[in-house]
Parts: structure tokens; C-alpha cells; sequence
């Protein structure tokens, strides 16, 4: 399990395999190599440096197959938050946990 943050520096949640949780215990994407996508199959964003959520902000045509979300887990205390990156050309924060 590896925990992540958005690139502005929120606590997001974690990692499982290939799956992305929220910290407070929703399945709310699947990764393929390093890029994530919701149940629908569509593109949410994908992790840099290791531990940081980004998205383009054109998000690319790319997509993967649906999948039907695990059941909610028992939540975990999240991470405190830190400080953002200065955010690159052609992307945008990914979305906070609460909004998924």
C-alpha cells in the first residue's frame, strides 16, 4: 500500500495493487502502469514522483475497460497534508478525494 497526495500536496489516499482508494475507504479508479482511470474507463490523471497525483488538463483519448468498484473498506487516518509543487505546463491538481 502506498499512500499518494495531489500534486498541490492533499492526502488523497493509497495505492493497492492497482487500485486507488481514498483515504476514507472508496475504490475510485484503476491503474495501468502509472496512469489511472475512473470505472468507466475513462482518464482521471496519473502519479509523478512516485507519490503525486496530476492530470493533463487535455486529457489524452485514451481509455480503459469499466470496472465495478470493490465495497467501501474501513477508512484510514490520513496523512497530514504538504506543501504543493509548482504545477507544469499542461496539467491541473488532481481531484480531491471528495469530489470522486
Amino acid at each position: 500500500m502506498d499512500w499518494l497526495w495531489t500534486w498541490s500536496g492533499k492526502c488523497f489516499g493509497y495505492r493497492d495493487g492497482d487500485d486507488l482508494w481514498t483515504h476514507d475507504g472508496r475504490h475510485v479508479g484503476r491503474f495501468s502502469g502509472d496512469t489511472v482511470f475512473d470505472r468507466k474507463g475513462n482518464y482521471l490523471g496519473e502519479v509523478m514522483n512516485s507519490d503525486r497525483l496530476i492530470r493533463k488538463s487535455n486529457p489524452p483519448s485514451v481509455r480503459s475497460s469499466s470496472f465495478t468498484p470493490w465495497a467501501k473498506r474501513v477508512g484510514y487516518v490520513k496523512y497530514t497534508d504538504y506543501v504543493g509543487y509548482m504545477m507544469y505546463a499542461g496539467y491541473e491538481d488532481f481531484p480531491g478525494p471528495e469530489s470522486l
